[in-house]
């Protein structure tokens, strides 16, 4: 049976599909923005402070209607939970990324350059480490336990750092840039969020093409960057591939920003002739592309002796980490990684298979999650399935033992892009061996440079030759953003990090992409963040998908973003601790 087509998501549920923009109407919109070229260029920094002051309070005023309409379009109504996810990946995000700019604008106003938060270092092999979260008294609270670290490319030093913020506000560019952002389809905050970063960070003006997934969000995205449309800062087209490639190919834009697929990357670069030109080093669009482009994702599951309620934690913790979206998150876990002969794997997959059999389906929205979930299958025929597959939904699926020597292995080399991941065993001498082949096989076996992820204990941790590893492993895991015991999705959310692939990839091979986004400290030269987090924690956190109250938790957290005060504390905290 078909999964739910972007049609039947807009319309089944009560949300028309906007129409496609005309290319006069393009053009229109491209040569507004064009005339703004200078105007924009020319703002003050308390102008970009007060535009940033404008999106937060139009943001909170449509973040009620955004979430309801979100939650029609994915068919979460009947839920628990459903609203809670729209409200942690749409709004909340959103509003604490425009409160994290205008702290940044209000410290390039007073010091020249943005102000790390916390500790700058130097690692022992030479790169600059900035501490970027908690940023103040508010995160300490809320998110106790847990920091982020931006580890910078080499070459960056620790008495220059400052020399390597906020390029665009140190040298102002001569020309203001039109940047065209092609939304992605699956979070409601990537679009706005990847059209914030264009135009505070890089200071360029952005026409953006809703995505026809999620193109029920335009008109809220309308409202809340009012500010920015009405003076001619930013624009929004609707449309499917024809409009996408209009724009692109647009003699007034500069340059291309994309949240999606590798495989869409290469159309716009090389054409529909992609096997062809590639080979050829035949590039049929030149101008600059920068994106963010999906991950094999792996969890690394470092051996310990784990009590039963650390190992019930941690099935939630990982269950959350997939079955968020119904798993239509590109940075959503899709191979855990275990040692040969860890004596509680049955007991850790048995924990990981119950919450998976009690935790309903959700619809599969997306296009083409069938077609994916059915080469899974195919390939691996006696994968565990909970669920049924029926009523437009896909069961959650785990495939267990896969062969970590399989070259033709889709596990390894295909993002799933549903509710589907696999678990792979290698073996090691030691825990200290295990964390160092487990490494190398997620870096050089796995598909995409995104995110990846390790689960480690206290007490394992503190194991010397342990402790040695896996300090070797947060220097050598080539991912954009590393999560250590909580989900890598927590360095998209709290903004102050950076967001995107490990530097390296170009156009002929893209993998996961090029470029970050968030990144509100405006580092110019960032590898990748680095995110931990305790063990185990309570109260739990917010987004596992059995936190019981997670809608009144993502209402009052977005709100709380917009102005963080004492006032709103109580509402916040009770709701969490009604998980």
């Amino acid at each position: 049976m078909s999964t739910t087509t972007p049609e039947l998501a807009k319309t089944e549920f009560g949300n028309q599909p906007e129409p496609d923009t005309s290319t006069q109407e393009i053009d229109k919109a491209l040569q507004q923005l064009d005339s703004k070229r200078d105007a924009f260029l020319a703002l003050s920094i308390d102008e970009r402070i007060d535009l940033v002051d404008t999106l937060i309070r139009d943001f909170l005023e449509c973040s009620e209607d955004w979430v309801q309409a979100a939650v029609k379009a994915k068919g979460l109504g009947d839920y628990p939970g459903g609203a809670g996810q729209e409200w942690l990946a749409g709004t909340t995000p959103t509003i604490r990324n425009l409160r994290l700019l205008k702290r940044t604008l209000e410290q390039i106003k007073k010091y020249g350059h943005p102000k790390v938060p916390g500790r700058v270092h130097t690692h022992a092999g030479g790169q600059v480490i900035a501490s970027v979260f908690p940023g103040d008294a508010w995160d300490k609270l809320l998110f106790a336990g847990t920091t982020a670290e931006v580890w910078m490319q080499p070459g960056v030093t620790q008495e220059r750092l400052h020399r390597n913020m906020a390029a665009a506000y140190r040298n102002p560019p001569e020309k203001c840039e039109i940047s065209l952002v092609l939304g992605a389809g699956n979070v409601a905050s990537i679009a706005p969020m990847d059209c914030f970063y264009k135009l505070f960070v890089e200071k360029k003006l952005t026409l953006l093409k809703a995505h026809p997934v999620n193109d029920y969000l335009g008109p809220f995205l309308t409202r809340g960057m009012r500010c920015l449309i009405e003076r001619g800062f930013c624009a929004i087209v609707y449309g499917g591939a024809q409009v996408g490639d209009y724009c692109c190919k647009h003699e007034l834009v500069d340059e291309i920003h994309i949240t999606g697929s590798d495989k869409t990357h290469d159309v716009i670069v090389f054409g529909p002739d992609v096997a062809e030109n590639k080979a050829a080093r035949k590039v049929q669009n030149p101008k600059p592309i920068t994106s963010e482009l999906g991950n094999v994702s792996p969890m690394i599951i470092v051996p310990g002796d784990w009590s039963p309620s650390e190992i019930k934690y941690q099935a939630e913790n990982i269950l959350s980490s997939l079955a968020n979206n119904a798993g239509f998150n590109c940075n959503a876990t899709r191979v855990l990684i275990t040692q040969k002969g860890w004596k509680q794997r049955d007991a850790f997959l048995g924990a990981l298979r119950e919450v998976m059999k009690n935790h309903p389906t959700r619809p599969a929205y997306y296009p083409g999650a069938d077609n994916r979930f059915d080469a899974f299958m195919q390939q691996h025929p006696d994968a565990e399935t909970y669920g049924s597959r029926e009523n437009g939904h896909l069961p959650w699926t785990l495939i267990t033992d896969v062969d970590p020597n399989r070259q033709d292995e889709l596990c390894f080399s295909m993002e799933a892009f549903c509710g589907l991941f696999s678990e792979t065993m290698l073996e090691a001498e030691s825990t200290a061996a295990f964390i160092d082949k487990a490494v190398d096989f997620a870096n050089d076996s796995l598909w995409g440079t995104l995110s990846g992820a390790m689960i480690i204990d206290p007490r394992t941790a503190k194991q010397p030759d342990v402790a040695a590893a896996f300090d070797r492993a947060m220097a050598n895991m080539r991912f954009g953003t590393v999560g250590v015991n909580l989900w890598p999705a927590l360095g998209y959310a709290i903004c102050s990090a950076t967001w995107g692939a490990f530097p390296g990839h170009d156009i002929y091979d893209i993998q996961s992409g090029r470029d970050v986004v968030h990144n509100t400290l405006m580092f110019d030269k960032p590898e990748k963040t680095v995110i931990k987090g305790p063990f185990t924690q309570k109260p739990k956190p917010a987004w596992f998908v059995t936190h019981k109250a997670v809608d009144a938790l993502g209402r009052n957290l977005t709100r709380f973003e917009a102005g963080p005060s004492l006032f709103k504390l109580p509402g916040l905290l009770i709701s969490a601790l009604k998980g």
